[in-house]
C-alpha cells in the first residue's frame, strides 16, 4: 500500500512539473538573492543577487515584471518573469519592506517597516515619482489596495492597528485597533470586507470597511501565527499561512469559515498557487525550503532547498489572483 501511495504522489508531482513552463522565483531574505527554480526538474538553476535584506516579491498587475523590495538597500529590483533576467534597478526608494501597485498601475505604495512610514508614488509606466510620505503607526507591515485603486490599507505590526490612506489625496482616512501583530491584509472582490492575519494570535480579524468608519465584525480561528494570504483562483476561497502552527488554511469568503487545512512544515510564509488551483507552493521560512502541497490529497509532495529565510514566491504559471 505504501509503495502504491508513494508512486501516486510521485506521478502527481511529475504531472504538475510538466504542466509548468515559467521559472519559479523564491526570495531569500538573509542571502540577499532570489532562487530561480526550473519547474520541469524542480532544481535550483541559479541565484540572482538583489539588494540588502529583500523581504517581499511582487508581480506587477500587467505581469511584465517581478519586483524585489530591498529594504536595507533602498532599492527595487525589476526581474523579467519569463527569462529571470534583471530588467533594471530603481534606487532611492526609502526602506521598501512591502510593496504593491494599485490595480490601474497609477499608484505604487511601499511600507517602510523600520522607519514607520508609507510612501505613495505616482507611476507613469516607466518611472516612480514620490507623491507623499505618510507617517503611520509602528512597523507598517503589509498593504492591500482596493479594486477601484482609491484606498490603500496598511497593517501596523507593532502598534496593532490598521490604517486606510486615500491615494488621490494621500490623506489618512482612518485608523482602527486590531488584534496582536497584524500582518497580511486581503480584501473581498466587492471592497466591503477586509481580512487581517494576526501573527501574534491564532487567526484572522474581519473588518467591514463599507462605511465611513471600519467595524471589526468577526474573528476566524485558523492556526498559530496567521500570516499571509493568497487567493485560490476560484473567486471564492483564499489560502492563509499559519507560520507558527505549520499549516495552511483554506477560507471560504462567502461563509467566512475555514473549510480545509493542509500541513506546511518549517514556518510557512508566502504562497503561490499553480493554474488549476490543485497545487500550491509555500516558502518554509525556518527550514530554508520551498514546500509544494497537493490540495486534493492534503500532502506535501516535495520540498526544494533554497536560501536563508525564504520569503516570497511567484511564478507566471499561477492561478488567477
Amino acid at each position: 500500500m505504501r509503495s502504491l501511495a508513494a508512486a501516486a504522489v510521485a506521478w502527481l508531482a511529475c504531472q504538475c512539473a510538466v504542466a509548468q513552463t515559467a521559472p519559479i522565483f523564491v526570495l531569500n531574505s538573509l542571502d540577499a538573492n532570489v532562487s530561480i527554480i526550473d519547474p520541469a526538474t524542480w532544481k535550483e538553476m541559479r541565484r540572482l543577487p538583489t539588494g540588502k535584506e529583500p523581504h517581499h516579491l511582487y508581480m506587477t498587475p500587467d505581469e511584465k515584471s517581478i519586483i524585489v523590495a530591498n529594504s536595507l538597500s533602498d532599492s527595487l529590483t525589476f526581474i523579467d518573469p519569463k527569462t529571470a533576467e534583471v530588467q533594471r534597478v530603481v534606487r532611492g526608494t526609502l526602506d521598501p519592506y512591502q510593496l504593491r501597485f494599485s490595480p490601474d498601475m497609477k499608484w505604487f505604495v511601499t511600507a517602510g517597516n523600520r522607519l514607520n512610514h508609507v510612501d505613495i508614488y505616482r507611476w507613469d509606466g516607466r518611472d516612480l515619482q514620490l507623491a507623499s510620505r505618510v507617517p503611520t503607526g509602528k512597523t507598517p507591515s503589509h498593504i492591500w489596495i482596493d479594486s477601484r485603486s482609491t484606498t490603500a490599507y496598511v497593517s501596523m505590526q507593532d502598534s496593532d492597528e490598521l490604517v486606510a490612506i486615500d491615494l488621490a489625496t494621500q490623506a489618512l482616512k482612518w485608523r482602527v485597533k486590531t488584534g496582536p501583530m497584524p500582518a497580511d491584509v486581503y480584501g473581498t472582490a466587492d471592497d466591503r470586507t477586509l481580512l487581517v492575519g494576526l501573527t501574534g494570535a491564532d487567526g484572522i480579524e474581519v473588518f467591514d470597511v463599507s462605511g465611513p468608519q471600519p467595524r471589526s465584525v468577526r474573528r476566524i480561528k485558523t492556526g498559530e501565527g496567521a500570516h499571509a494570504f493568497r487567493p485560490a483562483g476560484d473567486k471564492r476561497h483564499v489560502f492563509l499561512s499559519n507560520r507558527t502552527g505549520n499549516t495552511i488554511s483554506k477560507i471560504d469568503l462567502q461563509t467566512l469559515s475555514v473549510v480545509d487545512t493542509y500541513p506546511a512544515p518549517g514556518g510557512p510564509d508566502c504562497i503561490d498557487v499553480f493554474a488549476g488551483g490543485k497545487v500550491l507552493m509555500v516558502t518554509s521560512r525556518w527550514a530554508r525550503k520551498l514546500t509544494v502541497i497537493d490540495t486534493e490529497s492534503r500532502k506535501v509532495i516535495r520540498q526544494v532547498a533554497v536560501g536563508k529565510s525564504p520569503h516570497g514566491v511567484w511564478t507566471l504559471d499561477h492561478a488567477p489572483r
